[in-house]
């Protein structure tokens, strides 16, 4: 152990020895001098570094018989021909170089990068005053340029590296095309999380590295190398986006491609203020390009939603009147949507025009639209049903799920209070339009008739009044129970409405005429009334062919 540790320092000795030598030559200018006893500094921390011993000897070697040349000549270094200066440089500063790059940079994992904000280190910190002092020697020896295509390549190569880390496979447009959602999907968040990584950590890491090392130059010597070193690994990774921005634009895709657009506006200001300058013009520009691309996309697969909803092509009526599968689709979509507010106020600015007579921003505005676009479309879809009654039953149960889902989501904050209030009362309309339709004749038949003495009627009279009803009721309760209102509470609001109509009259006829009505005549009691309107609007069609104590004694029945 200490016979390796003694070789280590005489070989130590020996590199200073030759720097030193250099730096006490005549022939060396002041500010060769100061930079080569400032590498002669660093030299001591070089050594450390994980090297073969056989390669320091051989640089050291190497560099004894060029100065052994040199001297012999009694020539200066930088009188020797281009290609003997050359060979020492490359030989010795650009080998350590690539050696220090290498050997020392960091090797990160993605994982590394998740709460840092370009902290990172991207070469080991104990090794920048060493490639600071290769690249001054070099800079002082008119070998900036080789310095500068050494270091772009390594750390271009280190990039390369790190873009198999993050996991992104290179595609072709058409294999974007081709995939399926959710293949599509995976790759799509796994894009989003590395371009994250890399404008707001690594690249910011790359950009620092490059100003430490060639800060001390002209300014445009590390931006340039910087901007040559990103280009490439840049494009490729914008390359998957452009893909996607292309391709199908269903509105399926329009949440994927909102995600990205929200993630690349985040990701400006960072590739802005890293591409500020011209070197970095083409960079910067190709990221807006992509970012316009999704904004456009965004708002064109959304106004093609709108278009598709009015156009829904489905002229089958729905079951029973309740809510139909375009009104869920659409409340439930544009309820996501909501979710990326900032995104499409941004977006659809100058898509719908401002109404005077509100102050809705222009996403409530759009939503407004997509839901009046809804409401024309479901109106038509009720014509469908000859009964008219049941046209307002389907009006009802639709308007209030879009309610419902509007007051129960951040769609509240987009429809707004005056938009609420106004659906509402639509859905109530139906609900009182469907209670005169359907019981109005119903309750016209209760009625006492301004011929009628106060408390006498004619059998005959009173006989078809009851029978008129009965009837009445049973077709009724045939078809209403095939009818459906999915939600509960609204269910038991309709019932409650019919109830308080329909109970209330019978039970007032039952008892002005209770003298001269035959109980043959009465099919129904009041509670079997009561009863039976429960049974109303669950969807599953049933039939009365029983008298009212029979009916008891089912019901009671069907409840154990």
């Amino acid at each position: 152990m200490d016979d390796h540790k003694s070789e280590d320092q005489h070989l130590v000795a020996a590199a200073q020895h030759i720097l030193k030598a250099l730096a006490a030559s005549k022939a060396v200018s002041d500010d060769l001098r100061k930079t080569l006893l400032d590498f002669d500094i660093h030299l001591s921390a070089m050594s450390i570094v994980e090297r073969s011993i056989k390669q320091l000897e051989r640089k050291i070697k190497f560099a004894e018989g060029k100065i052994m040349a040199w001297k012999a000549k009694n020539s200066m270094i930088w009188d020797c021909s281009s290609k003997e200066s050359s060979e020492y440089l490359e030989a010795k500063l650009e080998e350590e170089l690539v050696h220090i790059l290498v050997k020392h940079k960091q090797y990160l994992e993605p994982e590394s990068f998740a709460n840092e904000a370009g902290s990172v280190d991207l070469v080991n910190p104990a090794l920048i005053p060493d490639l600071k002092s290769i690249a001054n020697v070099m800079f002082g020896s008119k070998y900036h340029q080789e310095f500068c295509q050494t270091f772009i390549s390594s750390r271009r190569h280190a990039l390369d590296e790190f873009f198999v880390v993050l996991e992104i496979e290179r595609f072709s447009n058409e294999n974007v095309m081709k995939m399926e959602g959710n293949c599509l999907n995976r790759e799509i968040k796994k894009w989003i999380r590395a371009v994250k990584i890399v404008f707001q950590v690594y690249l910011v890491a790359e950009r620092r590295l490059c100003k430490q090392i060639l800060g001390d130059f002209n300014d445009s010597v590390y931006q340039f190398c910087f901007a040559e070193i990103t280009l490439s690994f840049v494009l490729k990774l914008l390359n998957f986006g452009e893909a996607v921005a292309t391709g199908n634009r269903s509105p399926e895709k329009l949440f994927c491609f909102l995600d990205i657009y929200e993630v690349l506006e985040n990701l400006a200001v960072y590739v802005d203020i890293l591409f500020f300058e011209e070197f970095g013009s083409f960079v910067r520009d190709e990221f807006h390009k992509l970012l316009n691309k999704f904004g456009e996309a965004s708002k064109f697969t959304f106004l093609a939603f709108k278009s598709a909803i009015a156009n829904d092509p489905s002229k089958a009526r729905f079951p029973g009147g309740g809510v139909h599968h375009l009104t869920k689709y659409v409340m439930n979509f544009i309820k996501t949507l909501a979710e990326y507010g900032e995104a499409l106020n941004l977006l659809l600015a100058d898509e719908t025009p401002a109404d005077p007579d509100d102050d809705g921003h222009p996403l409530a505005r759009e939503f407004w639209s997509v839901a009046a676009t809804l409401e024309s479309n479901l109106i038509n879809k009720s014509k469908l049903y000859k009964d008219v009654a049941l046209q307002h039953v389907f009006m009802m149960n639709n308007i209030h799920y879009m309610v419902q889902k509007a007051k129960s989501s951040e769609l509240s904050l987009v429809f707004g209070d005056r938009w609420l209030r106004r659906h509402i009362a639509k859905f109530r309309d139906n609900a009182r339009s469907y209670e005169r339709v359907t019981w109005g004749p119903i309750l016209s038949i209760l009625k006492q008739e301004n011929t009628e003495s106060n408390c006498t009627s004619s059998k005959e009279n009173l006989k078809k009044k009851c029978k008129d009803f009965n009837a009445s009721f049973s077709e009724t309760y045939r078809s209403q129970t095939g009818w459906c209102i999915p939600d509960t509470e609204l269910r038991e609001d309709v019932q409650i409405l019919i109830s308080q109509k329909v109970v209330h009259a019978y039970r007032q006829f039952t008892g002005r005429y209770s003298s001269s009505i035959d109980e043959k005549w009465k099919k129904y009691t009041v509670d079997d009334i009561e009863n039976y309107v429960l049974d109303l609007f669950v969807g599953s069609p049933k039939s009365l062919h029983y008298f009212s104590s029979s009916a008891q004694i089912l019901k009671r029945d069907k409840s154990v």
